[in-house]
């Protein structure tokens, strides 16, 4: 989630200018967007840079001093910083994760009738993202939004950038702790589609006391959990024991067959003995204000209202997840409530992600419960022969003259020919180097300059390069470093979107050390019960062993904030049985805890010795080969590269 405003090059770092412009169209340097088949929905942004060569903030624990990198964002696409899973609410009441969300679907967004917002229905006009610093806002409930800094909030007191100053030219009314957000709070996660939460549903409709006629939707997912791929059969049991998904399915079930959501009241009619009791008991199971009304149906039959007001119907709508998304509709409802929405804290990550945004017809949407702003809508970037809608999902700066900057910022009689590392930040043989073919000219100007380099990658791309790379290694100290999770393809398909496979990166390990180079291999991230048994790390220290790696590291699953809340729900949908395992593990740390660390060290240790590899002491160092020949040995800080 972020807002577009003006950006400009400078020493490599996208920053702010002024609010309310357009962002690609003013950037200095800017020689054109283009788009190409081979590259569906990305658009590369030339421009000419005056620098390519980043110092290395003071006091990091990184083994080198400067870095280049030729492109700013990253066609691998990898889902370790990616983030755009902010639900949004859509116009049928649902949730959709903000990366999700195509022009042309129905959101909600609000509008002023006279002293109050109202929240209304309006369609996504455009969609994309871009790589901007990322911030984490904190508010008392609990939701985190993980932002950019110019991104808007509304406030009690009117709409808030995220960051800002008090005075000077970068003053604009801002967050700050003690303001209160807008909106209902948080969105609850949906339930899981298992066999319990199907059971419970089809009790809710039919209820065995005479109850319930659903409608079309609810008569089809009826249809479904009758007949689908794992059909139950009817009549469906009543558990002694009830799990919370059955409960789930069994308010929805019963929402669906009886209930009603008018006037900003939702009651669930129509309940026998039996019903009234697993309601009652499922409601308060999930903390939910509840009153049994006192008036009865003539057939005797009662009537549970659910209190506490749209925070907690909404609450409600997406725990349980009812099929009559006609019946949730919110339209009109003033934006009042006394949702725990003060902000707690506004925190720099120190990282930049890529963040998403869309532009709606009312020029907001609601952004994980909170009222959040479109800062603009970008029809008028259409001189640049650019469309409104795709060609924005994927943005890649691109400093086209990389080399040449770069040979003359070397020729400098300061410079001091230090160690200089690419792939820290974004990987330089990312699939778009395929057409821009920068790397060539930077690795001849660092040969010919005297300077020692290293390249970590996950691109096969850098084959392309092994003649350049032997040349300059015939000058200059040079290190290769190649990352490789798992052998798993699918998981690998699922985490790394848009990367080469393992078994292509293993033969470009090959190819590397057939070359003569040295090459060493990060085997990261380790996943804790998908990636981390002894059989699944031997294999693939075997398969690096066989490829000639000359060093390896093996790293855990390290969750920096804004990947991990992505990373939370991926898991929940893909492995929901190992969730309290990692949350054991994990907690609120985006480490490791301790034990599991030293566990898979000495589950490591004599895999690494049975296949001869070359590894670090007690903690993970930088793999033998990745860093030039001379570079005393460091530890991996996992927090400064992005690329693991």
């Amino acid at each position: 989630m972020c807002s577009t405003i003006p950006v400009r090059w400078d020493s490599q770092r996208v920053r702010n200018d002024q609010a309310g412009e357009q962002a690609l169209p003013g950037l200095p340097g800017l020689v054109r967007s283009v788009r190409t088949p081979e590259f569906a929905g990305v658009v590369f942004h030339e421009v000419v840079a005056k620098s390519v060569l980043n110092r290395v903030p003071g006091g990091s624990p990184m083994p080198f001093g400067w870095t280049v990198n030729p492109y700013r964002g990253c066609t691998h696409a990898c889902s370790y910083c990616l983030h755009g899973d902010t639900p949004v609410l859509m116009a049928d009441g649902t949730t959709k994760p903000l990366a999700e969300l195509k022009v042309g679907d129905r959101v909600y967004g609000t509008e002023r009738r006279g002293n109050y917002r109202h929240y209304v229905p309006t369609e996504v006009l455009d969609h994309w993202s871009t790589v901007k610093p990322a911030h984490r806002v904190t508010v008392a409930d609990g939701t985190q939004l993980i932002a950019s800094g110019d991104h808007r909030f509304l406030t009690e007191r009117g709409w808030k950038h995220v960051t800002g100053e008090v005075s000077g030219p970068d003053r604009r009314p801002h967050l700050t702790a003690g303001n209160k957000l807008m909106g209902t709070g948080r969105f609850a996660a949906p339930p899981k589609d298992t066999a319990d939460y199907r059971r419970g549903y089809l009790c809710g409709v039919a209820r065995g006391d005479g109850g319930g006629a659903p409608g079309s939707r609810a008569s089809a997912r009826v249809a479904e959990y009758v007949t689908g791929d794992l059909p139950l059969a009817l009549p469906v049991e009543w558990p002694r024991t009830p799990t919370d998904e059955w409960r789930k399915g069994l308010l929805a079930g019963v929402f669906d067959a009886d209930g009603t959501f008018s006037h900003r009241i939702l009651r669930l009619p129509g309940l026998g003995p039996r019903a009234l009791a697993a309601v009652v008991e499922a409601l308060t199971a999930f903390g939910f204000q509840h009153a049994v009304e006192a008036r009865r149906a003539p057939d005797g039959k009662v009537c549970v209202r659910v209190d506490g007001g749209l925070p907690e119907h909404l609450r409600l709508f997406h725990t349980v997840d009812p099929a009559a998304t006609d019946k949730r509709a919110i339209d009109g409802a003033a934006i009042k409530s006394g949702a725990r929405l003060g902000v707690v804290a506004v925190e720099p990550l120190g990282l930049d992600l890529p963040l998403f945004d869309i532009t709606t017809g009312t020029g907001d949407f609601i952004a994980n419960g909170v009222v959040s702003h479109n800062c603009f809508a970008r029809n008028s970037h259409t001189y640049l022969d650019l469309d409104a809608g795709h060609d924005f999902d994927t943005q890649i700066v691109v400093k086209v003259n990389a080399a040449q900057v770069l040979s003359r910022q070397l020729a400098a009689p300061r410079w001091n020919r230090e160690h200089v590392a690419m792939g820290t930040n974004t990987d330089p043989y990312q699939r778009a180097e395929g057409r821009y073919r920068l790397m060539p000219g930077i690795i001849r100007a660092l040969a010919s300059s005297g300077t020692p380099f290293s390249i970590l990658t996950k691109g096969t791309i850098l084959s392309r390069d092994l003649p350049d790379l032997v040349s300059a290694a015939a000058d200059v100290p040079v290190g290769l470093g190649v990352s490789i999770a798992l052998l798993d393809r699918a998981v690998q398909q699922s985490l790394e979107p848009g990367t080469p496979s393992p078994q292509a990166r293993l033969e470009l390990v090959r190819r590397i050390t057939d070359a003569g180079l040295p090459c060493g291999v990060f085997i990261a991230p380790v996943l804790p019960g998908i990636s981390d048994s002894v059989e699944q790390l031997d294999q693939l220290l075997g398969e690096v062993a066989a490829a000639g790696a000359t060093g390896v590291t093996v790293l855990p699953l390290h969750l920096r904030p804004g990947a991990r809340e992505w990373f939370a729900q991926w898991l929940a949908r893909e492995h929901p049985t190992l969730v309290p395992l990692y949350r054991r593990i994990y907690g609120r740390s985006t480490t490791a805890d301790v034990n599991y660390r030293r566990a898979l060290a000495s589950r490591i240790a004599p895999l690494v010795r049975r296949h001869g590899l070359a590894a670090g002491g007690s903690e993970p160092r930088w793999p033998a080969g990745s860093l030039p020949a001379g570079i005393p040995e460091a530890r991996v800080s996992q927090e400064q590269l992005t690329l693991l």
